[in-house]
């Protein structure tokens, strides 16, 4: 990423569309975000990131956002950085119940850059690969690239993306305010093999502290373009947006 993206990333957006909708419901919260997407100019596509802890609904959230960026007539590229997972051996080296572990070698973040954020941004080849790595199986994945639509909008979900090596990629973020005592149910409920509903239990211990590391260092809620309280899915609420 040149020096001129990077503070382009940083800078407010000429094109900032509305200020948050009042009163705020989920069609008018999801409408504003998708149109102040819309209306960011692309060089030559928009890179905004989904940020949250397990369980706030990450992914559904940039699923349904994509959609109506995309019927704002916008092409869409959809990332999930679960896609660029560290190997077993790499994630557990500091411990399998490691908060440190958790936050500091669950992904590579040196592949999403390399495959993703270098070649969407100015002077980079366009062609991206959505993952490399399958965290089921414990394997690299070998997909083959795609060519990216100029003036597209990237959108990538997941842990950790305010991190301070990726904050200078984004346009515009999102980081959902959601509490543990949220958040690990929330998480618990998809089903068997996804944990315990109790935020203190001690199979969550790596999750809930690495998440606190993270807020720690970095600070996400500072960073984040949008702060949206997400802690009820109907109802989700704007507590802070900057202009971008």
């Amino acid at each position: 990423m040149s020096e001129l993206d990077r503070d382009s990333a940083r800078r407010p957006a000429e094109l900032d569309p509305v200020s948050p909708p009042d009163p705020q419901d989920r069609d008018a919260v999801l409408g504003w975000l998708a149109a102040r997407w819309a209306a960011l100019p692309a060089h030559p596509v928009v890179r905004v990131a989904v940020d949250g802890v397990d369980g706030a609904g990450k992914t559904t959230l940039a699923d349904e956002l994509a959609r109506r960026v995309q019927a704002l007539g916008r092409p869409v590229i959809r990332v999930s950085v679960d896609g660029f997972h560290q190997p077993r051996a790499a994630r557990y080296a500091r411990g399998r119940t490691s908060p440190e572990g958790f936050y500091r070698d669950s992904y590579d973040l040196a592949a999403l850059e390399r495959e993703v954020l270098a070649p969407l941004s100015p002077g980079g080849h366009k062609r991206y690969r959505a993952q490399v790595f399958d965290v089921t199986r414990d394997e690299p994945v070998t997909a083959p690239a795609q060519e990216a639509t100029p003036g597209s909008v990237l959108i990538v979900d997941g842990l950790f993306l305010h991190r301070p090596e990726l904050r200078g990629w984004w346009h515009d973020s999102v980081f959902l305010r959601v509490p543990f005592g949220v958040s690990v149910p929330r998480g618990a409920a998809r089903g068997p093999g996804f944990g315990s509903p109790d935020p203190a239990a001690d199979s969550n211990h790596r999750y809930v502290e690495g998440n606190r590391l993270y807020f720690r260092e970095a600070t996400p809620e500072a960073q984040a373009g949008v702060v949206l309280d997400y802690a009820d899915l109907l109802a989700p609420r704007v507590v802070a947006a900057r202009e971008r």
